[in-house]
């Protein structure tokens, strides 16, 4: 018998029922009205879907928010993730639950293969890029052709390199818009991303596949950036987000099972702080993010102090603060909660830097929709033409530029901000003794404890193909 668990609210579908009697009639006399004995193609899309995306919201919090100075630990003298001390247990979580939820997508993709479900089988095969993309970021070479095969009695599996996982994945999101048909819809059950819009279902296959595209466009050999060129000249064929209307928002409802990543929405403010390098940037221009992020820090006679945040690893000890920092603001996890898969304001920014990079054109209004999209999210109201006539927001034609304003679009989007860095070396950070390392951004996670315990053999080989299972060691796409 073979058991399908979808890791979503403890709900277990069962594939096939084996009953052993005297006559066929004896069987069907006994079988259980209340089992399901099959799935269909789309039983799977909401567990992976909201699976992920909490998980990445919580891994988000632990490690890009530290990272990349947007807010840490506070008070707190240890030395954590916005320190550069990366163990072992720090991307436990995303390996765990990626894999998980893999054998999910396998199985979406085989019935909805064998069922010629195309819209199934294209959005099995986005969701899979997606959560893939994610991990090979994050780790290097990881499993991927042999992973989730256990039923076959593949509990080794060899470790694929990252130049060869994104090839696969950059062919598996040219084959998924080309199964898209958007006029026949999702016939089976509710759809928690886009509520059975294929349209907006393939603007993000077409999206993600610019964003990896972008991604490894330093390596000449994926003829990347002829791809990208190819993708936004022919909008009929790989259509892409075009307004905050397409954007791939998770949204938590607060109704069982759909609940928030954060039970106790305390949980996510309390004894943390937002960082000075974030704060101050937003300040510098008046961001109406602000409000929406985080909240006012206090004198110690409780008079508010404006936005005011801690510096990233910092050097001194808690208690030297004489002042309570802002905090997150903690009604961005309670209901209706926003998950970021992949905002429209990311779409824009990839196309300014296109267009300055002379591939595409008028980096100017894709670098200002950016801002304006990116505004939107998460105030619901367009950006002011005083905000975007300011000197350190209207375009200057610089990279820099664009990155510091996609650094401010990609919070809280799993993690963009620390890969889009390491990509760029973009936006500039501050640094502090404190910082391990040598006070250098980690290039990568190390692997768990798990691959090296249980699959000793393959990890061996796979820190050795990389150059070491080290927070310095560069992923493929980072290497000239």
């Amino acid at each position: 018998m073979k058991k399908y668990t979808l890791k979503f609210a403890s709900l277990f579908v069962i594939l096939s029922l084996s009953l052993t009697g005297c006559t066929d009639d004896f069987e069907e006399i006994n079988e259980n009205p209340n089992l399901v004995t099959s799935i269909n193609a789309g039983s799977m899309m909401n567990p992976i879907l909201y699976t992920m995306a909490t998980n990445n919201a919580k891994k988000n919090y632990d490690i890009t928010a530290q990272l990349m100075q947007v807010h840490i630990p506070f008070p707190s003298n240890a030395l954590g993730v916005h320190r550069y001390d990366i163990t072992e247990g720090t991307g436990a979580s995303t390996w765990n639950t990626t894999y998980k939820m893999l054998i999910n997508v396998q199985e979406m993709l085989a019935k909805s293969e064998q069922t010629k479900e195309n819209n199934y089988h294209a959005i099995a095969l986005t969701l899979r890029a997606w959560m893939m993309a994610n991990l090979t970021d994050m780790f290097g070479d990881v499993p991927f052709s042999e992973a989730s095969k256990g039923e076959e009695g593949m509990f080794k599996p060899a470790f694929d390199t990252q130049e060869s996982i994104y090839k696969t994945l950059l062919t598996d999101l040219e084959k998924a818009n080309s199964l898209y048909t958007p006029t026949t819809g999702l016939k089976f059950g509710t759809d928690y991303l886009y509520n059975g819009d294929v349209t907006k279902w393939q603007k993000f296959t077409n999206s993600l596949h610019m964003r990896l595209l972008l991604r490894v466009s330093n390596k000449t050999e994926t003829n990347a950036m002829a791809k990208l060129q190819t993708i936004l000249s022919n909008p009929q064929t790989y259509p892409i987000f075009s307004s905050s209307t397409d954007e791939a928002v998770f949204q938590v409802t607060g109704i069982t099972p759909n609940l928030s990543p954060w039970p106790r929405p305390q949980d996510y403010r309390d004894n943390r702080a937002f960082a000075s390098y974030f704060v101050d940037e937003l300040n510098a221009i008046k961001d109406p993010r602000l409000a929406i992020f985080t909240t006012t820090a206090k004198d110690l006679k409780g008079a508010s102090l404006g936005y005011k945040g801690i510096p990233a690893a910092y050097d001194e000890n808690s208690s030297d603060f004489k002042y309570t920092p802002s905090q997150p603001n903690n009604k961005l996890v309670q209901y209706p909660m926003k998950i970021v898969l992949m905002s429209y304001a990311e779409t824009e920014f990839i196309q300014a830097e296109l267009a300055q990079k002379n591939l595409f054109t008028d980096a100017k209004t894709h670098y200002t929709n950016g801002v304006k999209a990116a505004i939107k999210l998460w105030t619901g109201t367009d950006a002011t033409a005083e905000y975007l006539a300011q000197t350190k927001v209207s375009y200057d034609g610089s990279l820099e530029q664009v990155m510091k304003q996609k650094y401010f679009a990609l919070f809280f989007t799993d993690y963009q901000q620390w890969f889009e860095y390491r990509r760029t070396g973009l936006p500039l950070l501050p640094t502090t003794n404190s910082m391990q390392n040598n006070k250098e951004m980690p290039s990568r996670i190390l692997y768990p404890a798990s691959a090296r315990t249980y699959n000793q053999e393959n990890y061996k080989k796979a820190a050795e193909q990389m150059g070491g299972d080290q927070i310095t060691t560069k992923v493929w796409w980072q290497k000239p």
